[in-house]
C-alpha cells in the first residue's frame, strides 16, 4: 500500500468520479484506476459502487477513507513538525473554535502569532465541540478551544479547563423587558437558543429549573451567534450569549444587556486536544498564546 494510492482514493472519494480526479490531480486517469483496483486487490473489498454517474463509496470504502484521511493529516503533520524543528517556519495550524474565544480571545492571539509565524498559514473553523469532534479526531483540526457538554470525553482527548464564564441576556434596544431584573420577569418571553449538544433546550431549561421556574418557550434554535444576534435585534426574542459577546452587541447598538441580578453560569471555556499525539511546535506556541488570553478572561 502506498501513499499515493490514499491520495488517488481520498480524491476520487471527494469528487465522485475518476475523470475529475484526474483533472484534478494533474494525471492520467488510467494511472487512478489502477490505484484504486489495486488497493482493493490487496484489501479483499471493493471500496466504490460504480455507476454511469460517478463513484460512490461502499461501507468498508467509507472506513477506509476516514482513516487515508487521517494518516494523510498526520504525514502533513509530521512533515511541518520536522521542518519546524530545524527552524524553518513553515506548514499549517488548524484550530477550532466556538464564538466566545472568538470574539474574546483571536484578536488578541492574531497579532503575536502572525508576528512570530508569519509564513504559517491559519485555517480557522468555527463551531462547538461536537460539530469539530471529528476533525480533531482525524488531525485537519489541531486542537480546539470553546465549550463543553457536560459529559466526559473519550480518553482519545485531553481537556484543560482555560476559565469558568457566564452568560448575559440580551434584547433589541426599546425592548419592553428591558429593565427586567430577574429570571422570573421573562417567563413568558420567547427565546432563540443554541447549545454545546444537540439539545438546544439544555443551555436554558436548567437555568430556569434552578429557581422553580417554568422552562422558557424556545422560539428559535440557531447555529452561530450571528443568527441569535440577527434574531434577537429584529424582534421580541430574547437571546441569552456568552458574557465575551456583551462589548460587541453594544459596539453595533443592536442589543442591550437586560441587568438580571442572578448570575447565569456557562460551560468552562476549554482547549481540547488528542491525547495520542503531540501538537507541532508552531501549534504548541498558537495553543499557549490562548492559554495566555485567558488568564485576562480570569480577571
Amino acid at each position: 500500500m502506498k501513499l499515493v494510492q490514499l491520495r488517488h482514493l481520498t480524491t476520487v472519494a471527494e469528487l465522485g468520479g475518476l475523470r475529475r480526479a484526474a483533472r484534478h490531480l494533474g494525471i492520467a486517469q488510467p494511472a487512478i484506476t489502477r490505484s484504486i483496483r489495486d488497493l482493493e486487490q490487496e484489501l479483499g473489498a471493493t471500496l466504490f459502487e460504480r455507476s454511469s454517474g460517478g463513484m460512490k463509496l461502499t461501507p468498508i470504502g467509507e472506513a477506509f477513507v476516514r482513516r487515508s484521511v487521517a494518516v494523510q493529516m498526520e504525514l502533513d503533520r509530521a512533515r511541518d513538525e520536522v521542518q519546524q524543528l530545524k527552524g524553518v517556519s513553515t506548514g499549517v495550524v488548524s484550530i477550532g473554535l466556538s464564538t466566545a474565544p472568538h470574539v474574546a480571545m483571536l484578536p488578541k492571539v492574531l497579532e503575536p502569532f502572525r508576528r512570530r509565524y508569519p509564513d504559517v498559514r491559519l485555517r480557522i473553523a468555527e463551531g462547538l465541540f461536537p460539530t469539530l469532534e471529528p476533525a480533531i479526531r482525524d488531525g485537519s483540526v489541531d486542537f480546539y478551544v470553546g465549550p463543553l457538554s457536560e459529559d466526559r470525553l473519550a480518553g482519545e482527548f485531553m481537556v484543560e479547563k482555560l476559565f469558568d464564564n457566564q452568560r448575559v441576556v440580551l434584547c433589541r434596544r426599546g425592548h419592553p423587558l428591558a429593565g427586567a431584573t430577574s429570571l422570573a420577569e421573562l417567563a413568558d418571553a420567547r427565546w432563540v437558543a443554541t447549545s454545546v449538544t444537540a439539545n438546544s433546550e439544555a443551555e436554558l431549561f436548567p437555568l430556569f429549573e434552578k429557581r422553580g421556574l417554568p422552562n422558557p418557550v424556545i422560539a428559535v434554535q440557531a447555529q452561530s451567534a450571528l443568527s441569535m444576534i440577527t434574531v434577537a435585534a429584529s424582534s421580541d426574542i430574547l437571546t441569552m450569549l456568552p458574557r465575551q459577546w456583551l462589548d460587541f452587541a453594544r459596539a453595533g447598538r443592536l442589543l442591550v444587556q437586560i441587568p438580571l441580578r442572578e448570575e447565569l453560569a456557562a460551560p468552562a471555556i476549554c482547549v481540547v486536544i488528542r491525547a495520542n499525539l503531540p501538537l507541532t511546535p508552531v501549534a504548541e506556541h498558537l495553543c499557549d498564546l490562548f492559554r495566555r488570553s485567558a488568564l485576562n478572561q480570569r480577571r
